[in-house]
C-alpha cells in the first residue's frame, strides 16, 4: 500500500458476507444499551470484521469525561502511542513520517511481556469523523495479523454535560495452542487498560479527575 491511498483491508472497504463477524450484536460494558443502540450505525459502518477460521474479534468501549476534540487529539497521533498506550516503553518513524495513511511505527514494548517490538502501518485516519486504525505488519510478538479500529463519539448526558464514548475493535488470529477465549481476554485486557488510561490522559488536559 501506497501512503495516503485509501487502505484496502480496513472493515469499512468490506462488502457483507455470511463470514462478516457482527459486534453490534453485545452492548460492551461502559455503555447502556441505548447508548449502544444510538451508536450501531457507527458500530455497522466501523467495527465490523470478515473473521476467518483461526481468528478472534472484540468491541470495547471507553466513557469519558472530556469533549470529543480533546480525547481526538491524543487518539489520532499514531507517532506517540505511549501517551494513551501502556506497556509501550518507545516508538519511533521514518523520516518521511507525515501522519497520512501507510505510515509506519516501530513499538518497543516493555519487558515483561510476551512481545518485544511491533511493527504497524496506518490504515485509516479520518479526521471529519474521528477514525482512526492500524494494523500490525511485523515484530516479535504472539498477535500476528492484529488489525485495530478506533472512534470517538460526542455523548451528552441529561444535564446537557458533554462526554465522550471511545469503540475501539480488533481481530487478531489466534496463536497456535492457544484458544480463541485466551486470546480474546489477553487483548480484551490491554485494549481496556489502554482505553483507561486514554481517559486519564483526555481528563486530565481538562482538568478533570479520572474514576
Amino acid at each position: 500500500m501506497e501512503k495516503g491511498e485509501a487502505a484496502a483491508a480496513i472493515p469499512t472497504t468490506e462488502q457483507p458476507d455470511s463470514s462478516a463477524h457482527n459486534l453490534s450484536v453485545t452492548v460492551p460494558p461502559g455503555l447502556t444499551h441505548h447508548e449502544f443502540q444510538d451508536l450501531s450505525p457507527s458500530v455497522t459502518q466501523f467495527h465490523n470484521y470478515r473473521v476467518n477460521s483461526g481468528q478472534c474479534s472484540s468491541l470495547l468501549a471507553q466513557r469519558i469525561h472530556a469533549p470529543p476534540q480533546h480525547v481526538w487529539s491524543i487518539l489520532r497521533r499514531f507517532d506517540k502511542p505511549q501517551t494513551y498506550k501502556h506497556f509501550i516503553k518507545s516508538c519511533s518513524v521514518g523520516d518521511g513520517f507525515s501522519l497520512t495513511v501507510g505510515d509506519v511505527r516501530v513499538v518497543n514494548v516493555v519487558s515483561g511481556l510476551p512481545a518485544a517490538t511491533s511493527t504497524e502501518r496506518l490504515d485509516l485516519l479520518d479526521e471529519e469523523r474521528r477514525v482512526t486504525g492500524f494494523s500490525s505488519i511485523g515484530g516479535d510478538h504472539r498477535l500476528k495479523n492484529y488489525r485495530s479500529v478506533a472512534s470517538v463519539h460526542e455523548r451528552e448526558d441529561g444535564d446537557g454535560r458533554i462526554w465522550t464514548a471511545v469503540l475501539e475493535s480488533y481481530v487478531v488470529d489466534v496463536p497456535e495452542g492457544n484458544t480463541e477465549e485466551d486470546t480474546r481476554l489477553f487483548a480484551d485486557t490491554v485494549v481496556k487498560l489502554n482505553l483507561q488510561k486514554l481517559a486519564s490522559a483526555s481528563e486530565a488536559s481538562v482538568g478533570v479527575a479520572h474514576t
